[in-house]
C-alpha cells in the first residue's frame, strides 16, 4: 500500500474560503501561517491531480492511426470564441442539440466522433495546447475502440474534442475557447461533449467548467442542482487515480463492522471536523481519522487522535457508515474510495448532484443529509434497519462492480447514458440499471411481442363455489366487455352440480363450466386448454362492481404490459422494525407491491408457470391452507420478470354488499395470515422480489370536462 504514496497527492480539498473566514478565531499569527500552509497545499494537489504525462508515445500508441496526426494550429489574437455557457439548453430544446445527426441506417448506437490530436499556437508562437493526462488518454483509447466510435464527421451524431479539460488547473480558460471555437464542426457547441471532473481553479473553486462552451454538453464531477443543466450534462465521479489497480476483498454483507461511522477524508474543514469531534465524545462507534504526517505525505494511511495508524483504504471496510463531505469542490474522489470498500456513504455536500443519478437511485445505496444536520448524523443514522443496511450494501457491491470500478466502466457509462438520451427507444429503463441481477429468476419466452394482439381477445376466468346470484351478475357486466372472447367458469364445488347451460346469462360469448375434483385456490390458475388467449382475466365470483369500461380499459393497459400483472385492488407489503419482518397491508396508500388476483389480467404462460414451476412447496401449502394464492402469483412474476404490477382505474373498494359473511378475507385473522405468507414465500425465494412502486394507469381524458362522447372510457368508479 506504502507505494501509493509515490503515485500522486492527496485527494480531497478542504473549503478554503470558510477557512479564510474563520481566521478570527485563532491568533493573527497562526491565522496567517494556517492560510498560507493549506492555499499552497490545494494549489500542490490540484496539480498532482490528474497530472499530464508529457510523453507523446504514453498518449498515441494506442489510438488509431487518423487521430495521430498532430497538426500544428495557429489561431491569432483576434481568433473568435465561443458564447458563454447557455444556461438554458435541455436535450429537448432543439436549439441545443441536433438529434437528426443521430440514427444512420436505424442504428441503436450513436456515433461519436473523436478530433485528431492537434498542437495549437497562438500568434506568438508559443504552444497553448492544454497538456494530456493520463486519464484522458484512456478515456479517448476506451471510447475509440467501443462501438460507439466513427471516424467519419459527416455523420456522426456526438463529437468528442481531443482537449483535455479533466483538471482546470491545467487549462488557460481563454485558449481553451479559442480552441474549441476553431473545431471544424463545432456549429455553437451542439452535439458536442466536454468531459471534467475537477472545475474551477484557486482562488475560486466554481462547480462547473470555467470555460465559455455555448450549447456544448459537460460530463462534469462536482455539480450543484443551480449549474446542472438537466437532461443536457451529466454528472460523473471524481475518478481517483491513486487507488488505481488497488483491489479490496469483499465482506460479508451480513457481517457486523468495527465503527458504526468513519470519517477518513483529507483537507476537511475546521468546523467540520470539530463537529465530527464531538460526535466521537459521545458515541465510542464515531471515529475520525486524518494526515498521519504533514511532512511526509502518504495517501495509504490514516491516523486517529491517539496516533494509531490505519492502512487506506482498507479501514473504510471496518465502518457501516462513512462520510462524504463537501470541499473547495462539491465532487470529491472520497466518494469513490467509500464505494470501492463497501462503506455506505454519508454525502454532506448541499445541492451536490451525485454521479450518473440521471438513472443511478442512489437513495438505495447512499445516504444525503443537510450540512446543518451534521452534528445529529448518528441520529438519522440510526434508524436505519440491519436489513435496510445489508441491503445497501448489496447494492453499492453492485453499482461498484457495474459502472465505477476503473476508469474504463466510467467511460462506458457516460456513453451508455448519452446513446439513451439520443436513442430513447431502446434506453434502459429504471429498473435495468438499478436491479441486482436476480440469479433465481429465469426469463420466459413471452416477452418477445413488444404489444400483445388485439384481436384474439381475453379470456375471463371465474372462479366459484355456490355464489349463484352474484356470480350471474359478474357474467352478465364481463359479457359486455368489446374484448371478451371466452368465459370460463371453474366450479370449485364437488358436491353440488353447477346450473344447466340454459339457466346462465345470454351474454353471446362463449360459455364452458369446468366442475374440479378439488376445492382448491390454484385452479383458478391452471393452464386449461379452453384458454386459446394469451391475455387470462381471473376473477371471483364477487367482483359486482367493476364496469365494462374498467375492464376494457385495463386490457388495453395489459396488451402493452403483457409481461405484467394488472389489475384492480391493490396492496403493499411494509417492513416492520419492531417484528423485524413484513407485513401484509390492505390501507389506502401511495404505493402498491400487489394486485388481488380475484380481478387481475396475467399471461397464460404464468398459468403454467404457476402450476409447474413455483418454486419449493408453494404451490401445495396454499391448496391446503385455502389462501395466499394472489400473493403466490405476485411474487412469481414480480420474480421473473423484476417488475412492479400495474393497477389500473381510480376504483378502490371491492367488496360484494351481499356476500361480505362468506368472504375469506372476512376473517379478524386474515390480515396475521397473510403476513405470514409474505414471510414463509420470502424464504422460499432466498429474498424480497415484491418491488413498490407509486403508480396507476388511468384513461386520457378521464378527469377532464368535456362531453362524454369524447372520452373512449366514461363509466369508471371512484370508490
Amino acid at each position: 500500500m506504502n507505494s501509493l504514496a509515490s503515485k500522486s497527492s492527496l485527494v480531497a480539498e478542504g473549503p478554503l474560503q470558510t477557512m479564510v473566514k474563520a481566521r478570527k478565531k485563532l491568533p493573527p499569527f497562526q491565522t496567517l501561517v494556517g492560510i498560507i500552509v493549506i492555499f499552497l497545499l490545494v494549489i500542490v494537489l490540484s496539480i498532482w491531480w490528474f497530472r499530464p504525462g508529457f510523453a507523446d508515445v504514453l498518449f498515441v500508441r494506442d489510438l488509431p492511426a487518423e487521430l495521430q496526426t498532430r497538426t500544428k494550429v495557429y489561431l491569432s489574437a483576434d481568433a473568435p470564441v465561443p458564447d458563454a455557457r447557455d444556461l438554458n439548453c435541455t436535450f429537448h430544446n432543439y436549439s441545443c442539440s441536433e438529434v437528426h445527426h443521430c440514427g444512420y441506417d436505424d442504428s441503436t448506437t450513436i456515433s461519436v466522433y473523436i478530433y485528431p490530436l492537434q498542437q495549437y499556437f497562438d500568434e506568438k508562437g508559443n504552444d497553448i495546447t492544454p497538456p494530456m493526462s493520463r486519464e484522458f488518454e484512456e478515456i479517448l483509447r476506451v471510447i475509440a475502440k467501443s462501438p460507439y466510435y466513427s471516424n467519419n464527421p459527416e455523420t456522426a451524431c456526438v463529437f468528442l474534442p481531443s482537449v483535455d479539460l479533466l483538471n482546470q488547473n491545467f487549462i488557460n480558460p481563454v485558449h481553451v475557447g479559442k480552441i474549441l471555437a476553431s473545431l471544424p464542426w463545432w456549429n455553437e457547441g451542439k452535439n458536442h461533449i466536454l468531459i471534467n471532473m475537477l472545475p474551477g481553479s484557486p482562488p475560486n473553486f466554481n462547480d462547473h467548467l470555467g470555460v465559455n462552451i455555448s450549447k456544448a454538453m459537460v460530463a462534469g464531477g462536482g455539480f450543484s442542482t443551480i449549474t446542472y443543466r438537466r437532461t443536457f450534462d451529466l454528472s460523473i465521479p471524481v475518478y481517483n487515480p491513486l487507488l488505481e489497480g488497488v483491489e479490496l476483498t469483499a465482506k460479508p454483507f451480513e457481517e457486523e463492522r468495527r465503527w458504526f461511522l468513519l470519517s477518513s477524508q483529507l483537507g476537511l474543514h475546521a468546523t467540520y471536523k470539530s463537529q465530527i469531534e464531538v460526535l466521537t465524545k459521545a458515541d465510542t462507534t464515531v471515529m475520525m481519522m486524518d494526515q498521519c504526517d504533514s511532512s511526509n505525505f502518504n495517501y495509504s494511511i490514516r491516523c486517529d487522535f491517539m496516533g494509531h495508524q490505519y492502512n487506506y483504504p482498507e479501514v473504510l471496510q471496518d465502518s457501516t457508515f462513512c462520510l462524504v463531505i463537501r470541499g473547495n469542490r462539491l465532487g470529491q474522489p472520497t466518494f469513490m474510495d467509500v464505494l470501492m470498500a463497501g462503506c455506505i456513504p454519508v454525502v454532506v455536500a448541499d445541492g451536490y448532484v451525485l454521479p450518473f443519478s440521471e438513472v443511478l437511485d442512489w437513495t438505495r445505496a447512499s445516504v444525503h443529509i443537510i450540512e446543518e444536520h451534521l452534528p445529529i448524523v448518528t441520529e438519522i443514522l440510526k434508524k436505519y434497519s440491519p436489513e435496510r443496511i445489508i441491503d445497501m450494501r448489496r447494492q453499492i457491491h453492485f453499482f461498484w462492480q457495474r459502472y465505477f470500478k476503473s476508469l474504463p466502466e466510467i467511460t462506458l457509462m457516460m456513453m451508455q447514458i448519452f446513446n439513451d438520451r439520443f436513442v430513447p427507444f431502446v434506453a434502459k429503463n429504471s429498473d435495468e440499471w438499478n436491479d441486482l441481477p436476480n440469479k433465481a429468476a429465469f426469463k420466459s419466452p413471452l416477452f418477445l411481442p413488444i404489444k400483445a394482439p388485439k384481436s384474439s381477445g381475453f379470456t375471463v376466468v371465474i372462479l366459484t363455489f355456490d355464489r349463484i346470484d352474484s356470480l350471474f351478475q359478474v357474467v352478465r357486466q364481463v359479457g359486455r366487455v368489446p374484448s371478451l372472447a371466452k368465459i370460463l367458469i371453474i366450479w370449485n364445488n364437488q358436491d353440488i352440480k353447477p346450473p344447466a347451460l340454459a339457466d346462465w346469462p345470454n351474454t353471446g360469448k362463449p360459455l364452458k363450466i369446468i366442475q374440479t375434483k378439488f376445492n382448491r385456490l390454484s385452479n383458478r390458475f391452471y393452464p386449461y386448454d379452453d384458454i386459446q388467449t394469451e391475455c387470462v382475466l381471473a376473477l371471483d365470483d364477487d367482483i359486482v362492481m367493476l364496469t365494462p369500461d374498467e375492464i376494457e380499459f385495463g386490457y388495453e393497459v395489459w396488451r402493452e404490459h403483457p409481461d405484467r400483472l394488472v389489475g384492480y385492488p391493490s396492496r403493499l407489503h411494509l417492513w416492520q422494525n419492531d417484528t423485524r419482518s413484513f407485513s401484509y397491508e390492505s390501507e389506502w396508500m401511495n404505493q402498491i407491491s400487489m394486485v388481488l388476483t380475484g380481478a387481475a389480467f396475467h399471461h397464460k404462460y404464468y398459468s403454467f408457470m404457476y402450476t409447474y414451476g413455483m418454486p419449493g412447496s408453494i404451490k401445495q401449502w396454499v391448496d391446503e391452507h385455502i389462501n395466499c394464492e394472489d400473493i403466490a402469483m405476485n411474487f412469481l412474476v414480480t420474480n421473473v420478470t423484476g417488475k412492479a404490477p400495474i393497477k389500473v382505474v381510480p376504483r378502490k373498494k371491492f367488496k360484494c354488499p351481499e356476500c361480505v359473511k362468506e368472504m375469506l378475507s372476512a376473517s379478524s385473522s386474515h390480515m396475521v395470515h397473510r403476513s405470514a405468507c409474505i414471510n414463509m414465500f420470502i424464504e422460499l425465494y432466498g429474498g424480497m422480489p415484491l418491488k413498490p412502486i407509486e403508480f396507476r394507469a388511468d384513461p386520457l381524458l378521464y378527469k377532464d370536462n368535456l362531453p362524454g362522447v369524447l372520452r373512449k372510457f366514461r363509466d369508471l368508479g371512484t370508490l
